[in-house]
């Protein structure tokens, strides 16, 4: 009797198991399902809830820090990206979010030296096309805009409908003199959205430049 008592309470304890690893799970991906849905409070509060069981849980580091940026809470997104590291050196997703905040808060050289540590450890990373946007904007904060125009080209590359980055690729063009590219640039972003007044506006001064040459 004892025997069987003994070995129903293990059956027990095996599903219980089963059924909180599911449930951990789920909500994993609950929270990942309200950062896509833009919910990021939500987000936040799901990942906070797993963090308090699993404070080693290496994908809801991930995703609260993706869901505060996106709130615009840098210092405290910092936080979590930081502990993330402390679990994962060389997790890519981790060192991207600390470009991505440290570009956000105006450190420059930080962010540079993230975004490329994450080009050297994921040079087809999911975020490959973000990075060299990032990288782009931060040489034009810097007045290096031949090093953006190599940038922003390569963002393009890996986006290549994004009428923003298009604009922003003809003016790293127009500052850097390169007024023919710079058309360019302004004439494909103005394809993709004729409205954008940024790209109009940019490609009337590069052309006025060009004419008075």
């Amino acid at each position: 009797m004892k025997k069987r008592l003994f070995f129903c309470g293990g059956l027990f304890l095996l599903f219980f198991s089963r059924g909180f690893a599911q449930n951990q799970g789920d909500t994993g991906a609950d929270a990942l399902v309200e950062y896509k849905n833009r919910n990021y409070e939500s987000a936040v509060t799901i990942c906070k809830s797993e963090l308090a069981l699993n404070p080693g849980n290496l994908e809801s580091h991930v995703v609260i820090c993706w869901s505060l940026i996106s709130l615009g809470r840098y210092e405290e997104a910092l936080n979590y990206a930081r502990q993330g590291r402390n679990l994962s050196r060389y997790e890519a997703r981790i060192i991207e979010i600390l470009g991505e905040i440290s570009y956000y808060q105006g450190r420059n050289k930080d962010s540079l030296e993230y975004f490329q540590e994450y080009v050297n450890l994921a040079p087809e990373g999911g975020r490959i096309d973000w990075v060299y946007y990032f990288i782009g904007e931060i040489y034009i904060r810097l007045g290096r805009f031949r090093h953006a125009d190599i940038a922003l080209s390569t963002a393009v590359h890996y986006m290549p409908l994004n009428a923003v980055w298009w604009t922003r690729l003809g003016y790293a063009r127009e500052n850097a003199r390169e007024l023919a590219t710079a058309v360019q640039a302004y004439e494909r972003a103005l394809a993709l959205n004729a409205q954008y007044a940024d790209a109009r506006r940019g490609l009337e001064r590069t052309r006025q430049a060009m004419a008075l040459r």
